[in-house]
């Protein structure tokens, strides 16, 4: 069976379409005098265009005693400007057929349009007009203030997994702020003020502060020109302060939570493990834990799957996580599933078995080339999709890293080496910098 999927693996890998090769060598990047980033990255296959700002201010770069503040002031920027009504900016995007949006996360801010590619110059002004121009009133503070929370409310409250995770992110970090929320603590968010959402877009929302990816049917030198006239005209912030953060001391103690909810439909055990991020020009590690994660838990073939699934039969799931596109340290994730009748300590004990085992006995090399063919397809794939690939470099060059690393990227994922997944398992998969955690229905005992 495995040589019949590598087989059929390697036939869709060389009949992907030979158009998608090569947009990563169509990228052009360039600096503004106000020390704005601009990334155009052609794609002239249909007449659509994906404009993006991203704000290097995340939740992680919030006022301690803030926490919200960020994604509080992501909703504000919908508000009123000094040319544009309040609601006035996403009603123009929709009345020239086009889609907005916007995000926060730990490490950034992102705002969006996706139009034709002619309406461009219009995104541009619009955007770059709210990055100056915002007019808040008391009263946007009022009834905003309301929209998060209820979001809280629906997301997180309402939700027992959220709560759980939550906390499980709160304990894994002692002293970073990745172990606040990016929506903030409730009793936090209930505070916020205009003075913080002020302070905050003042403080960080600058074109010395931004990235503006523009991918689709564009050509550098019209994009250059627009982003002159528009963004080009705003001075930079001579304040702008550096990202400084606040750092995870050594952790050496084992860490473990249960959390008990009644509404909990299906309980099960997750753990974290602190772990490196993506570095620029240093993305090897990083790369490993990727395969990594692969490996153990992704997909019917993974390593924990064969073993807690189908031989032992005390998980109906099991999964492996690694996020590293962050600007500091981040988590390797674990999580099982017990089936009826196994109690989490059996399924905890498990796959603590499973992880022993596969540390002496290693990576499976066609495992591995399986999982490295079906990476590299997936990536060729995700080059036709315009929101996609500014995702790509957006979120990348927010997170500290480059144009470069971004291409980079697939080929050092093809190159990493058995030996390098094991030695990054050995160096992450450590007790003193996990948390374990037990998701419980209120009735549940512990054993």
């Amino acid at each position: 069976m495995a040589r019949v999927f590598s087989l059929v693996a390697a036939v869709c890998l060389f009949a992907l379409p030979l158009s998608a090769e090569g947009i990563d060598d169509a990228v052009t990047s360039f600096e503004l005098d106000n020390g704005l980033q601009v990334v155009v990255i052609e794609d002239h296959r249909a007449p659509v265009v994906q404009h993006m700002v991203w704000y290097r201010a995340g939740s992680a770069d919030e006022p301690i005693g803030a926490s919200g503040v960020a994604h509080f002031l992501e909703h504000l920027l919908f508000k009123a400007t000094d040319t544009l009504a309040s609601g006035e900016f996403s009603a123009t995007v929709a009345a020239n057929g086009g889609q907005d949006n916007a995000f926060t996360s730990y490490d950034y801010t992102a705002y969006f349009q996706r139009v034709a590619a002619d309406r461009l110059a219009l995104m541009m002004q619009m955007e770059s007009d709210r990055m100056v121009n915002l007019r808040l009133t008391e009263h946007n503070i009022t009834t905003e203030r309301d929209v998060i929370l209820e979001e809280r409310n629906m997301r997180i409250e309402n939700n027992p997994r959220a709560l759980f995770n939550e906390q499980m992110n709160a304990v894994q970090y002692y002293n970073h702020r990745y172990g606040v929320p990016v929506i903030g603590w409730k009793h936090e968010m209930e505070t916020l003020s205009l003075s913080d959402a002020l302070g905050f877009y003042r403080t960080y929302y600058s074109p010395n502060n931004a990235i503006v990816v523009v991918s689709g049917d564009v050509d550098p030198d019209d994009v250059r020109k627009l982003a002159q006239e528009t963004y080009g005209q705003i001075p930079a912030n001579p304040d702008l302060p550096e990202r400084m953060r606040t750092q995870e001391p050594p952790q050496t103690a084992e860490r473990r939570l249960t959390y008990k909810d009644p509404r909990v439909a299906q309980p099960y055990v997750s753990r974290s493990y602190l772990a490196p991020e993506r570095n620029s020009g240093d993305q090897q590690q990083a790369a490993a834990l990727v395969l990594l994660a692969r490996i153990l838990g992704d997909g019917t073939t993974s390593y924990l799957t064969e073993r807690l699934q189908f031989e032992q039969q005390v998980a109906i799931y099991s999964a492996a996580f690694y996020g590293g596109m962050s600007l500091d340290d981040t988590t390797f994730d674990l999580l099982v599933v017990p089936s009826e009748g196994v109690s989490l300590q059996t399924a905890e004990e498990a796959l603590d078995t499973a992880l022993a085992d596969f540390l002496r006995s290693g990576v499976d090399p066609e495992h591995l080339d399986r999982i490295k063919m079906q990476l590299r397809a997936s990536q060729i794939y995700a080059l036709d999709n315009v929101d996609g690939i500014a995702n790509r470099y957006g979120r990348a060059l927010a997170s500290g890293l480059t144009v470069a690393d971004v291409q980079a990227w697939p080929d050092i994922l093809q190159a990493v080496t058995p030996d390098q997944i094991m030695a990054a398992a050995r160096e992450v998969l450590r007790p003193e910098r996990s948390v374990t955690g037990w998701l419980m229905k209120a009735d549940e005992v512990t054993q």
